[in-house]
């Protein structure tokens, strides 16, 4: 699945910056609109490391009112939600009505880096599929607009941002030896990867595969993404 995606998609900077001026201004708009109709919104950024999440993550709340959402960066589990079933830190952060919630990655770590590390059972993680699948459900029965991106990029490009960031001062901080270490997986990722959205793009809470070598055409595509279903949402 991944393998057919087309990483050589690229967006000139000069179109780049007129669609997202655009689309910052319409997200402006739906963002008052999921306040004034009580709707709550959750948006999961996935992907390898290095493929843009944050950027994305950035440029969609640039021009949201910032009392209207939160962001959510998830790392490993400590305190009371190590002790509980992995979910519940995840229920318990959900949005109150009228408010957006992005998950800079998320539940599924239980079947990605859980999975690989063996930081689970292959129980747990197998089990988690349906487990997931269960509570988006719940959350889209019950109103909440669920918005799902897997950001993907080829292991040249990822190799060539882990090389930048080192030679950055200011982006050092986003390497880690973990990232490193992580790489040498590569091919165990994109397996979990790929069956894990096999297994939960559902018809309420699909995937969106973002084809992200390309930073400004990834950008765009997450924030139209989430302008258009959101206008369809709020009518």
């Amino acid at each position: 699945m991944l393998e057919r995606l087309d990483l050589t998609l690229a967006m000139e900077r000069d179109e780049y910056n007129k669609q997202l001026k655009a689309l910052q201004a319409e997200l402006h708009e739906l963002a008052f609109q999921v306040y004034a109709q009580k709707r709550p919104v959750v948006i999961v950024f996935e992907g390898m490391d290095a493929s843009g999440k944050g950027g994305s993550i950035k440029r969609l709340t640039e021009r949201i009112d910032p009392r209207g959402y939160v962001v959510l960066p998830i790392s490993a589990p400590s305190g009371e939600d190590r002790e509980r079933h992995y979910l519940y830190r995840f229920w318990r952060r959900l949005p109150e009505q009228g408010q957006i919630a992005i998950f800079d990655r998320s539940w599924y770590g239980r079947v990605l880096v859980e999975r690989l590390e063996g930081f689970c059972s292959e129980a747990d993680w197998r089990r988690a599929y349906s487990e997931i699948n269960q509570f988006e459900r719940q959350l889209t029965d019950s109103g909440t607009v669920v918005f799902k991106f897997w950001m993907h990029i080829s292991k040249q490009e990822q190799l060539r941002r882990f090389r930048e960031r080192t030679k950055t001062n200011y982006k050092t901080w986003k390497i880690t030896d973990e990232d490193w270490r992580n790489r040498g997986k590569w091919e165990d990722y994109i397996t979990a990867a790929e069956e894990m959205l096999l297994k939960t793009s559902t018809p309420d809470s699909p995937w969106t595969l973002v084809e992200a070598n390309d930073k400004y055409f990834s950008r765009i595509k997450s924030l139209r993404t989430v302008a258009e279903k959101l206008r369809r949402a709020l009518k």
